[in-house]
């Protein structure tokens, strides 16, 4: 039996729950494994081939190599994992949640210091929907 995740119904959201977590298992596995300065020294050596020792989609792959954090989100992809491979090149967290973001670092920082994003747009799909 399916169960109901109404939650899968928030723009620009993904939801990191159980079926998230399997998808993404050898994905944040592998990220964990950047907290070893002997594996982040392999990593970046030769990311594919260290990127191949892992059972991971090939998607998953593409998107370490491009650092596409929001893609790697929706493949299951933990934020808190994500942020090794950002911090295995040298990123501050700050520099790492920016790059998910239209702004620099800077403007992030100022953004969050200024009260985070506005509510306004944050809805459930389904409630934009019985707007009349």
């Amino acid at each position: 039996m399916a169960l109901d995740k109404p939650y899968l119904d928030i723009p620009g959201t993904t939801v990191f729950d159980t079926d998230q977590a399997a998808a993404g298992y050898a994905l944040n596995q592998f990220c964990r494994s950047l907290m070893d300065a002997d594996n982040r020294e392999r990593f970046h050596a030769d990311e594919r081939a260290y990127l191949d020792e892992w059972p991971m989609s090939e998607d998953q792959k593409l998107g370490v190599i491009a650092r596409d954090l929001n893609g790697l989100i929706t493949l299951g992809g933990n934020i808190y994992f994500l942020a090794k491979i950002g911090a295995s090149d040298g990123q501050s967290y700050l520099q790492i949640v920016s790059s998910m973001t239209e702004n620099d670092a800077a403007g992030h920082a100022e953004m969050m210091l200024n009260g985070g994003r506005s509510p306004d747009g944050n809805r459930y799909l389904h409630e934009w929907k019985d707007r009349t």
